[in-house]
């Protein structure tokens, strides 16, 4: 995942920054005070002091490089890269067994486990199911080596805390990192399936749309095939009928380029109902939160064919703005009976600049303004407006309980 346009309005860019500060941060900010309280410490000689901060910087960056990169995918399905950058890891490895080998000389069992156990974190950022578990096992066991063995060779007595304190501290190291980890990959995935939504929605529409053309045109053109055979072989026999049969096939193209038109413009089956829930669909699909209030009374007496027809196009167009020219993420649509109308109103959030090109559209055309005079000529009324970067659509019809509309 991306910043910017494919995680516009999904939360993902603020969920990413979390997720930064949360894993890169967090193992950054482990380093840092814990082993800078162990250098400024009296008892730690000066040859040790100049290779620990310079190791010490380097895995803080190499550190943060390396898990910022397992958060930047770099193909576009979303999937890890296959290999963390070779440089900075093994940037990280040499600076990791310099801070890991100077407190172990000091027998400093408490620090020397810290930065080899965000270091194996970090790997298994990079790996996943069994190889990961084969991994993290393998790192939390010999991680009781090093300091068991120190703690056995200069007799101290600590070997129980020398040997099983780094081996726990591997252990939440990996918890720490691949939580939050884990939460992301499944909020990527969540998210590519919600565009893979948004594109078989899309999908869905244009194979309504082809199978309405083929309908159409189906019908027209296998008649007008068979009657301008007939009009063929009836030609010399009998030139009257031949004529009468190459007038029904004008007439049949007509009626084909009417109806083609029709389903261009999307006024040929479409209906209330039909748009409300296509466009429930379309918007969940596009992660917009659409809240749909219909008084019964209303929906009932919207099924006139007139009516059915126009408020489902104030629909179908609304629901193409919101998609076109805006980055909604909340649509509410209210459609109710008052005073003898039926009010129909769609909004939006995130509204963006007015088009001018729109705006001059002609009135027979097929957005708002030819949808205005349709309206209007069936003696109700469509109004848009726009306040801040709310933008609304309010249609009305009279009559509908009569099935009057015009």
């Amino acid at each position: 995942m991306r910043d910017g346009v494919s995680e516009g309005g999904t939360g993902l860019t603020g969920f990413r920054r979390y997720t930064w500060w949360a894993v890169p941060g967090t193992a950054v900010l482990c380093l840092l005070p814990l082993y800078g309280g162990w250098l400024l410490d009296g008892d730690v000689p000066a040859w040790a002091r100049v290779p620990a901060v310079a190791a010490l910087a380097v895995a803080a960056v190499a550190g943060a490089v390396l898990l910022s990169a397992r958060l930047a995918p770099s193909d576009p399905d979303g999937a890890g890269p296959v290999r963390p950058p070779r440089g900075w890891l093994l940037a990280d490895l040499a600076a990791t067994a310099v801070l890991a080998v100077l407190p172990l000389l000091r027998q400093n069992y408490g620090l020397w486990g810290l930065a080899p156990a965000i270091a194996v974190a970090i790997g298994a950022t990079y790996l996943t199911g069994r190889r990961r578990l084969a991994f993290v096992g393998g790192a939390v066991g010999s991680a009781t080596l090093p300091g068991g063995s120190v703690a056995l060779a200069t007799g101290d007595g600590e070997f129980l805390y020398a040997a099983l304190f780094p081996a726990g501290l591997v252990a939440f190291s990996v918890w720490m990192l691949l939580g939050p980890l884990w939460a992301w990959d499944v909020a990527g995935r969540l998210d590519r399936a919600r565009r893979l939504e948004a594109e078989v929605a899309v999908k869905d529409e244009r194979l309504r749309f082809a199978a309405d053309l083929h309908d159409v045109q189906g019908h027209h053109l296998q008649v007008i095939a068979l009657k301008s055979e007939l009009a063929a072989r009836l030609a010399e026999r009998d030139p009257a009928r031949a004529v009468a049969e190459m007038r029904d096939v004008r007439q049949l193209a007509a009626d084909a380029l009417r109806d083609t038109r029709a389903v261009v413009h999307g006024y040929r089956s479409t209906t209330l109902d039909d748009e409300i829930a296509n466009a429930t669909r379309v918007l969940a699909a596009a992660d917009i939160d659409a809240r749909m209030t219909l008084d019964p009374a209303a929906v009932a007496a919207g099924r006139a064919a007139p009516a059915r027809h126009l408020l489902g196009l104030v629909v179908r167009e609304a629901t193409t703005n919101v998609l076109r020219h805006s980055s909604a993420r909340r649509a509410e649509v209210d459609y109710r009976l008052a005073g003898g109308l039926a009010r129909l109103r769609f909004s939006n959030d995130g509204a963006g600049a007015p088009e001018p090109a729109a705006a001059a559209r002609p009135a027979g055309g097929s957005g708002l303004p030819g949808l205005a005079e349709r309206l209007r000529a069936a003696g109700g009324e469509l109004t848009w407006a726009r306040d801040g970067d709310r933008f609304e659509v309010v249609a009305s019809l009279p009559g509908l309980a009569n099935g009057a509309a015009r």
